[in-house]
């Protein structure tokens, strides 16, 4: 079954947590925008998500610290690009716990170690009231639209 707002629910088997396409992105001003779409499947909402080619994303929000940087910069980009569309869309049913919970599993589904799955997920928890807060009006800083697709389809065209 497939909601409006890209979710793909399946009850019938068991969900194994992978991303099904690789980030194929371009980077326009310091941000980054999809070429293609981005699925990942999810045990923890027992779901597919697709990500629309045109979502535009900053990847990992990580200071430029030396030891924030060394740890969690640079990587986990598939499951960063998740994170900000949840944090910017606030999707029914998913809360700021959800989106946080789904960094961590994708996090590990695509290889990332434990460890540094454990260190993003304790900080967006500690410190991402902030941007969870201000993601929609994020989400409207970068033009409220998802962008055209290949088939030049609009955000109102595409399911997100």
């Amino acid at each position: 079954m497939r909601l409006p707002i890209g979710i793909e629910t399946r009850h019938e088997n068991m969900i194994t947590s992978k991303f099904l396409d690789t980030v194929r992105a371009e980077k326009l001003d310091g941000i980054w925008q999809l070429l293609a779409p981005l699925r990942y499947q999810s045990e923890v909402l027992g779901a597919l998500i697709e990500i629309p080619s045109g979502y535009v994303t900053d990847f990992a929000s990580v200071p430029r610290l030396p030891f924030m940087y060394l740890i969690a910069g640079n990587t986990a980009h598939a499951a960063a690009v998740l994170h900000d569309m949840l944090y910017q869309l606030h999707l029914p049913g998913i809360d700021r716990a959800v989106a946080d919970s789904l960094l961590y599993e994708a996090m590990v589904a695509s290889g990332e170690p434990r460890w540094r799955a454990w260190s993003m997920w304790t900080a967006v928890r500690l410190v991402g009231w902030a941007a969870w807060r201000s993601g929609p009006g994020r989400f409207q800083v970068l033009g409220g639209q998802i962008g055209p697709t290949e088939t030049g389809a609009s955000s109102s065209d595409v399911r997100v």
